[in-house]
Order: C-alpha cells, then sequence, then structure tokens
C-alpha cells in the first residue's frame, strides 16, 4: 500500500520539475524566419545544461532567423536563433530595381563594395557591371 502511494505521488510531481520548452514542429532550414507556427509548446524533464531555452513570449514580441540547420523534434535554444535584421541593398540603374542580401562596406562615384552573406566580398560598378 505504501509503495502504491509513493508510485502515485511520484507521478504527480513529475509534472511539477518539468520544464516548457519549444520544440520544432517540423524541419527549419538555415536563416529561415522563426514563427510560431513552425514550433510547439512541449514539457521535458531536463535540458542540456548548455541551452537556455527560448520562450515563447520572446519569439512573439521580436522576428528571429535560425543560426543553424535545426532537426524536426528540437529544442530550441537562445543559442539556435538570432534577431532578424533586414539586410539588404538595392540597387537602382534607371528602370531596373536588384536587390540583394548583403551590407555596404564601401562606396564611390564608381562601385559600390558589399559584404555578402557568406562572406565574399563583391564589386558591383555603378554602371550595372560586375568586377
Amino acid at each position: 500500500m505504501i509503495l502504491k502511494l509513493s508510485f502515485l505521488s511520484f507521478l504527480l510531481s513529475a509534472n511539477l520539475f518539468a520544464i516548457s520548452v519549444l520544440v520544432s514542429k517540423e524541419a527549419i532550414n538555415y536563416e529561415e524566419k522563426l514563427d510560431s507556427s513552425k514550433v510547439k509548446l512541449q514539457n521535458v524533464s531536463e535540458i542540456n545544461k548548455y541551452c537556455i531555452p527560448l520562450k515563447l513570449s520572446e519569439l512573439q514580441n521580436a522576428e528571429y532567423v535560425t543560426t543553424h540547420y535545426i532537426n524536426q523534434n528540437t529544442i530550441i535554444c537562445t543559442k539556435d536563433v538570432k534577431k532578424y535584421e533586414n539586410e539588404t541593398v538595392i540597387f537602382n540603374f534607371g528602370g531596373v530595381k536588384i536587390e540583394k542580401r548583403g551590407k555596404i562596406i564601401y562606396e564611390n562615384n564608381e562601385f559600390i563594395r558589399i559584404k555578402n552573406i557568406d562572406g565574399t566580398i563583391e564589386q558591383i560598378y555603378k554602371d550595372g557591371r560586375l568586377k
């Protein structure tokens, strides 16, 4: 009888020590925007000691982008995401507008130097030709 009561009390208290975390419903690609439709709230008993779980309130208050590929049913940690920053450059060559992801690092009268997301540097002349 005492064994049954202790087992029952253990089952009831197991939920008290659970941690609410966000878990991916599906695989999420690199640098994909993370929204609440791609994650679910789940209770787990323990997490990796290096993982600080992302909270649902943080996800709803700001836009996040993944820093690497995330598998399905994986806990979303703060190191797995970064805040979304719109880093695009728009070139206007008269009637043609080109939008490119990257940052302008140098500009003069002849060309614009852009650092792409992958780290490469590209030089685009203002008359539309590439280096």
